[in-house]
């Protein structure tokens, strides 16, 4: 038997008692890891698939994040003479394991926004696909060619968008980090500070000394600013209007459906297998943010979903069909108690199911803040 004796500060290996303590944390911290998901409840569980791709798409992410700070933060480098730093910058190892081991990317909000993605996009995908009509083409084509060029325009951004976003989650298109603003500016300075300390400190010697005609013995500062001007740069550039759930909630709002167009665009929608615009035309009818929307359209008990759909005026049929199409593609949704939640929903008056769905219409910020109070007491 060997060991691998890494020497430490002093230049020593560490002491056995060392050892022995962070074998003992360790045994702590998998006996923790392991009664959480022994106890962990069926509902809450995500299924191989999910997990897979929501790892797949954290990775793709960040990835993405990297590239663009590393790729502008090196041309600066290069601009200013320090060919190689530049070249240690482009070469560097991938931040992910840092970010992840920092616990940076167990951030509530940025996997709330990828565990919803991912279970919206596979729940669609999971979807029967359907034909409305023989001679129809598909809902964002056709209205991409509406005479309203609002409702056209809008169409054709969706379509592009969701085009992007399709193809990175097959892995024949590069992955954007289309993150909302807030989470992509804290993923970007994340990233950048994980790039960062591949480096040496500020003030220290460049690798390989200095270099002639480049920034001598401030080269670690020009680094850090080369990053930091790069990171400013990506946020800069960041188009909120690029993302799919942008551009639904445009086209949703240029179409601005009435009542009894509703129902029938939301099975367009499905039958399209059009996760974004389904959220989007819903979110906008029933003013309720996105997230929420998505959240109930993605939640296997579907009853909250069945109640809002009532409440903004779609046939008790209609729901009863958008309801069967999510439980053929979600194995966790029980067709009798799809029933009983369509009953329930239909027993309320629409008045009254707006009123009782109201506290999710309410400003994010604001719920959170009632959430957090409720805890505290």
């Amino acid at each position: 038997m060997t060991f691998d004796f890494t020497p430490g500060d002093g230049g020593t290996a560490p002491s056995g008692h060392a050892r022995a303590i962070g074998a003992d944390a360790r045994v702590d911290t998998r006996l923790r890891h392991a009664i959480g998901d022994l106890f962990l409840p069926d509902s809450a569980r995500l299924d191989d698939r999910t997990r897979a791709r929501i790892h797949r798409l954290l990775g793709g992410v960040v990835a993405a994040a990297e590239a663009e700070v590393r790729r502008h933060a090196a041309r600066l480098l290069a601009a200013r003479g320090a060919t190689r730093a530049a070249e240690a910058l482009l070469g560097g190892a991938s931040v992910l394991s840092p970010l992840s081991e920092a616990g940076l990317l167990r951030d509530p909000e940025l996997m709330k926004e990828l565990v919803a993605r991912t279970e919206l996009d596979g729940l669609f995908d999971a979807l029967a696909p359907a034909v409305v009509a023989p001679d129809r083409p598909s809902l964002l084509v056709h209205l991409a060619d509406s005479p309203d060029g609002v409702v056209a325009a809008a169409a054709l951004a969706l379509l592009a968008a969701d085009n992007r976003r399709g193809a990175a989650n097959e892995g024949v298109g590069p992955v954007r980090s289309d993150l909302p603003a807030q989470l992509r500016q804290r993923l970007l300075w994340w990233v950048a500070a994980a790039i960062r300390a591949q480096g040496p400190e500020p003030g220290g010697p460049e690798p390989g000394g200095p270099e002639p005609g480049g920034p001598g013995s401030g080269g670690m500062a020009e680094r850090d600013r080369a990053i930091a001007d790069a990171t400013l740069r990506s946020l800069a550039a960041h188009d909120e209007r690029d993302r799919p759930e942008a551009a639904a909630a445009r086209l949703a709002g240029a179409i601005d459906a009435r009542a009894d167009e509703l129902g029938p665009l939301l099975l367009e929608a499905l039958a399209d297998r059009r996760g974004a615009l389904f959220v989007g035309l819903l979110a906008h009818a029933s003013g309720v943010d996105h997230d929420q929307v998505r959240h109930l359209v993605v939640d296997p008990r579907g009853d909250l979903l069945t109640l809002l759909l009532h409440a903004v005026g779609v046939d008790r049929a209609r729901i009863a069909r958008i309801g069967v199409a999510l439980a053929e593609a979600d194995p966790r949704r029980d067709l009798e108690r799809l029933a009983d939640a369509v009953d329930w929903a239909a027993a309320h008056d629409r008045a009254d199911a707006r009123a009782a769905l109201a506290p999710l219409a309410l400003d994010r910020d604001f719920r959170a803040a009632v959430r957090s109070l409720a805890r505290a007491r």
